[in-house]
């Protein structure tokens, strides 16, 4: 899949929003390891381990530091680096959070996104523009059918919500400027990705369950879940990344055909109820406990959710490669690297890439 992937992108100039995050900085390293040009956009990493500085970050790209909400300075960025790509991950990412920074959840997911497709238009050449949304975008009734990309959407939470928003924010220019009709005029083609929830190796995120199970771990406590019963659709990081780049492969082969939304999720039987991940992590550290937490206070967060894959399977030949177990395995093998052997933690991110892209 590199060798594939890498005459796409090998030499050329790809603008990447939310490079210091926990995904960005993987797909960074992809793209270092793909020979493309990147400039990245996005916030200041907040500490140290921060994914981004352990795997030195600065230098695999032109780092701008400076938020999605900064209009002037985004269209600036974009103008004057004409890139050939541009994916879009920056966010206010957690669902949590929004219920504590509505108003800014909101700026930033879909004020942002409108703030980046703004500078597209000013953008005299072709691109390829990949944004990411969530799998929470979906109205979701809870129910078991997995959501196909022309159900309803909606948020119940800020988050969800500002996502949701986001959509109709790109929908909105992609008919109103960037409509595939007058893509000989334009030559800007859209998609949009919509990834279930990922693990990974290098997330610290608060309130996000492997890094909360590893912290834990790590310190030899008691892991504290607060829902147990809730299923999501898990999978490693690495698979929704080969998944965008894949699809930034068909847009410029076949710009009119994929500019559209697509899900990458894990197959039907690997949408796991926290408590089963729980019991995968713990397996795979080799020790360690959990105790359910019951708090009635607590912000409501969405007990079902699955999605359906067989548009990308079908359309662009993608399909997952880990079960849930060799995820879960994956992450924490990555954790346990850095706990005992923090100087190999470049190294085995390359290798967990090789080994990835190797199927």
């Amino acid at each position: 899949m590199l060798q594939k992937l890498k005459s796409t992108y090998s030499d050329k100039k790809i603008f990447l929003t939310g490079h210091t995050g926990f995904k960005g900085a993987w797909l960074l390293k992809i793209l270092s390891m793909l020979g493309a040009n990147v400039k990245g956009f996005a916030l200041a990493p907040e500490n140290e381990f921060d994914l981004y500085h352990l795997l030195k970050g600065d230098s695999m790209c032109d780092s701008v530091i400076a938020d999605l909400r900064d209009r002037n300075a985004l269209k600036k960025a974009v103008i004057d680096f004409a890139p050939d790509f541009i994916f879009h991950l920056a966010a206010q990412p957690l669902v949590r959070l929004s219920y504590e920074s509505p108003s800014e959840t909101f700026e930033v997911n879909a004020i942002g996104t409108a703030n980046l497709l703004d500078a597209v238009r000013l953008l005299d050449k072709q691109c390829q523009i990949i944004l990411i949304t969530t799998d929470k975008v979906y109205h979701n009734h809870e129910w078991v059918y997995p959501y196909r990309e022309n159900d309803r959407l909606g948020g119940y939470d800020p988050y969800s919500a500002s996502k949701a928003c986001a959509e109709l924010v790109i929908d909105s220019y992609r008919n109103s400027f960037f409509n595939s009709i007058h893509y000989s005029n334009h030559k800007k083609a859209i998609a949009v990705a919509r990834a279930g929830n990922v693990i990974g190796g290098g997330d610290w995120a608060k309130d996000r369950l492997i890094p909360d199970i590893v912290r834990a771990l790590a310190k030899d406590e008691t892991i504290l879940i607060r829902n147990p019963m809730s299923v999501r659709p898990w999978q490693h990081v690495l698979e929704p990344l080969f998944g965008y780049l894949l699809l930034g492969l068909k847009l410029e082969q076949q710009p009119i055909d994929f500019s559209q939304a697509y899900n990458f999720g894990p197959n039907s039987d690997n949408t796991l109820p926290v408590f089963e991940m729980v019991q995968l992590a713990i397996n795979a550290w080799g020790s360690g406990n959990y105790e359910i937490v019951e708090d009635k206070n607590q912000p409501h967060e969405a007990g079902l959710l699955k999605l359906d894959i067989s548009k990308v399977i079908a359309e662009m030949n993608w399909k997952p490669n880990m079960n849930a177990v060799e995820s879960v395995e994956q992450t924490i093998d990555w954790y346990k690297i850095f706990h005992n052997s923090p100087s190999m933690i470049v190294a085995y991110t390359e290798e967990q890439i090789i080994k990835f892209s190797n199927g």
